[in-house]
């Protein structure tokens, strides 16, 4: 077992055997798919960092029924789901514990920070609509889906967080809905050439007088820029809402998530520094202000938490 996870298992105090080895799968899932989310969550004290490779594990794994396969698997991601949330139902009528590491992970989660079952239940019905909703006829219609898909991760993350304002779940929730748009963005051709899917409303791309068809024809037309400029305001609206929830979670968390909103919102700005093609590249931030952002904001985070405990020692 790798001795970051070791470290961390430990100061979380999971002791289990079979239960380290079940958080170390959703860190390798972390590390290998979600890179800005990783290096955002080992600004966490150790202690929580489990707690949240555990969250991404359960995101990505169904993720993996739903777009990781040639052909959708749809009976599965029921049946998967189905066992996981028949797991958390009191001991005395619980199912057996489900056999996928991750979901065995993320029960253990869910109980120690009281992640309400109903964020879980949003989450997977969501999933479910990715296997027949190809499009969103309004805006409405996407922060609908995105309540599932997005919302709720964030505030599946704020108890792991420990929110110290009660305005801090409605920031969380646009936040995570912030970081959902700007990955609809950047991956409009991906989306739309391997999934046939359209995640920006369709409403708007009437205005700007974009079809399925010149998306798909890949070149950046006047109407495609500026569909995508007005997509990249709406989502800044979304981040400039989100920004005072940083201060609104415990000091020790602040630089994950200060990190995570730099990061994120980087993409935005390399889609326009790459004149917008998002319908053939897949724009990123460069690995170099990646490491930097992360360097400063690591430093930051060990200081805070020095402070914290001689604080909490006086």
């Amino acid at each position: 077992m790798a001795r970051v996870s070791g470290r961390a298992l430990d100061a979380a105090g999971i002791t289990d055997s079979g239960l380290r080895a079940d958080y170390e799968v959703c860190r390798r899932l972390n590390k290998a798919h979600g890179r800005t989310y990783y290096l955002s969550t080992i600004l966490l004290p150790p202690e929580k960092r489990p707690y949240v490779w555990a969250l991404y594990g359960f995101a990505r794994r169904a993720d993996e029924f739903v777009d990781a396969q040639s052909i959708p698997d749809a009976a599965a991601l029921l049946d998967w789901g189905r066992t996981f949330l028949d797991s958390l139902t009191p001991s005395t009528t619980a199912g057996p514990p489900p056999a996928d590491p991750v979901a065995r992970a993320m029960a253990h989660t869910m109980r120690r920070w009281a992640i309400p079952r109903a964020h879980v239940e949003a989450f997977l019905e969501s999933m479910q609509m990715d296997l027949t909703v190809s499009s969103y006829p309004t805006y409405a219609d996407l922060e609908q889906y995105m309540y599932g898909s997005a919302a709720v991760i964030g505030l599946q993350m704020l108890p792991i967080l420990e929110p110290m304002a009660p305005e801090a779940g409605s920031r969380a929730r646009a936040l995570g809905e912030a970081f959902q748009m700007t990955n609809f963005i950047r991956d409009v051709g991906e989306d739309l050439s391997l999934r046939g899917r359209i995640y920006l409303p369709m409403e708007d791309l009437e205005v700007f007088g974009v079809t399925r068809e010149i998306l798909a024809a890949g070149a950046v037309t006047p109407p495609v820029r500026e569909l995508l400029r007005f997509e990249i305001e709406r989502t800044r609206a979304l981040y400039s809402f989100a920004e005072p929830g940083i201060a609104m979670v415990h000091p020790t968390s602040r630089d994950c998530l200060r990190t995570a909103f730099t990061l994120y919102g980087g993409i935005l700005e390399e889609v326009e520094a790459n004149e917008y093609q998002v319908l053939t590249d897949r724009v990123a931030v460069p690995l170099r202000r990646r490491l930097a952002v992360s360097g400063r904001a690591w430093r930051h985070a060990r200081r805070t938490r020095r402070d914290q405990s001689r604080w909490q020692a006086a």
